[in-house]
């Protein structure tokens, strides 16, 4: 076995982490701070839609953070085993940056709701079909793009001042190494790339008063941005002089990570869900953006990424504190209302769970993202309703397979499945049932680091090939079919489809 190995620091909305990973994707060590945005000083109250709603990422914090988990992560293996260091982290959210490294205006956080006006009004300035067409990306308030016209015409002096724009890895890395880099994953969130040059879009960057020369150079994932500084080794204990290799959005590299086969489309299930492809053409459709899809970046030149956002375990954590809160212990809770849910017939005594298929996002989405709860009945028990939740979501999914098969012509045999909610098993196999497809999973929960781990070994010149990264790991792959219960969920999702849109919209207020 290889002694070498890799620190994936994996920035997420709620955790700063450091993870030591060796050459088979396995975690070696890893360490964890909570992590989130703050409310922006001074922000002006009138100028407010929710209170403390303007919310930043102050990056010296965060990056303090991930340093101090790296070091404590360090401290349980031998960092001279240690030949390479990447980040990961989420997409949409960058700061402009002087030549020395200096950032003229916070990171804007991709939970702040400045921009929502901007969301509201932007079809005034350039046809949003067009906007898809071109950068693959619907109108959504935590658009990049948003916030670059936001600061010109808010603080133009934080652009007119700053020499380039980073993406969050990109900001990250620049403390790393000191050099400055975008990479394509990142850059594929921002509503600003020509999505199918895999290049910036000159005619998209003008409605910001920019142009392509305002970002660093691009650096693939797999290639070094720089070398770890003495002050960062010092803050980090990373070794001075190992490459600091480029990775960049999460999605993507747990994409790579799950192992998905060619014919398998990749559900990244949490608080939310993304349903996704790794597609090897970039195919833009009037149906896919009718109906919400998002196309970004691959980690891999020559593939794209259509994927479809939808709620996940949020409606179930809600179902659990509402029904279920004698049980303190989360866990234990958990284990009954599955083991009660499973008692429960397909159908759930005819209640239905409508999730709001485009969940609202920002600090104050709890509040606005609506579902619906049909067919309650004297007899309703809190199993019923748990077993409709799980059953809703399923009818999701379904949907978001039959839009994206329709809208991409891809002929999906299969679902490839990581994140939290991977570890339900009574979910997993409704899944199946009611896709009617295979859903895999894998022993390995951290496919994002793993993924992120193969294109840092490949910087280090270990791989040669994401190709061989991926056969290097060990998966632990477990397979669910459809079992006999997949015949009565064709009539159940055919009621589900067929109650009007008007009607589903009229519950969820």
């Amino acid at each position: 076995m290889s002694s070498e190995l890799v620190v994936v620091l994996d920035c997420g909305a709620t955790n700063a982490r450091a993870v030591a990973v060796d050459t088979a994707g396995q975690v070696v060590a890893s360490s964890s701070l909570p992590n989130q945005p703050t409310h922006q000083p001074d922000t002006p109250e009138d100028r407010c839609i929710w209170p403390d709603d303007w919310r930043i990422w102050p990056l010296d914090t965060v990056f303090g953070k991930l340093a101090t988990a790296c070091t404590e992560a360090l401290a349980e293996v031998d960092p001279g085993r240690v030949v390479a260091v990447t980040v990961t982290t989420f997409g949409a959210d960058g700061a402009p940056v002087t030549a020395n490294n200096e950032l003229t205006h916070p990171v804007i956080s991709w939970q702040c709701t400045r921009t929502e006006p901007l969301a509201a009004s932007i079809g005034e300035r350039i046809d949003p079909w067009e906007l898809f067409r071109i950068t693959g990306y619907q109108i959504i308030p935590f658009d990049t793009l948003l916030k670059l016209i936001w600061l010109r015409e808010n603080a133009p002096e934080t652009l007119e001042g700053a020499d380039r724009w980073l993406m969050m890895p990109g900001l990250l890395s620049m403390m790393l190494s000191g050099e400055q880099s975008i990479d394509p994953t990142a850059a594929g969130t921002m509503m600003a790339m020509d999505m199918a040059a895999r290049d910036w879009s000159g005619e998209v960057l003008s409605l910001a008063g920019l142009d392509a020369g305002f970002f660093p150079r691009w650096v693939e994932p797999g290639g070094v941005i720089g070398h770890v500084t003495a002050a960062a080794s010092q803050q980090t204990g990373l070794p001075q002089g190992i490459p600091v290799v480029a990775a960049g959005h999460d999605t993507q590299f747990a994409a790579v990570g799950s192992g998905a086969r060619p014919d398998e489309a990749i559900l990244s299930s949490g608080t939310w869900e993304i349903l996704m492809l790794r597609q090897q053409a970039y195919e833009a459709t009037r149906e896919g953006f009718e109906a919400g899809l998002i196309i970004e970046a691959d980690a891999e030149p020559g593939r794209w990424n259509p994927q479809l956002l939808m709620m996940g375990s949020g409606p179930l954590e809600w179902i659990r504190e509402q029904f279920f809160s004698d049980i303190s212990a989360r866990a234990v809770a958990y284990e009954s209302m599955i083991a009660a849910a499973q008692e429960v017939a397909p159908g759930a005594g005819g209640v239905m769970m409508l999730p709001s298929f485009v969940p609202d996002t920002g600090p104050n989405a709890p509040h606005r993202t609506k579902g619906t709860l049909l067919g309650l009945g004297l007899g309703t028990t809190r199993a019923h309703i748990y077993r409709a939740g799980l059953e809703g979501l399923c009818y999701q999914l379904r949907h978001a397979v039959e839009v994206l098969q329709s809208s991409t012509g891809f002929e999906l045999q299969g679902i490839r499945l990581v994140g939290g909610g991977a570890k339900n098993a009574l979910w997993n196999q409704l899944r199946a049932d009611v896709t009617g497809l295979p859903v895999t999973t894998i022993g390995n929960e951290e496919a994002t680091v793993a993924g992120a781990a193969i294109f840092a070994f490949l910087g280090a010149g270990l791989f040669g090939s994401v190709e061989e990264g991926q056969g290097a790991a060990d998966l632990g792959e477990r397979t669910i079919e459809p079992s006999e219960g997949a015949a009565a969920y064709e009539e159940l999702y055919a009621a589900y489809r067929s109650i009007p849109p008007a009607l589903a919209a009229y519950y969820r207020g």
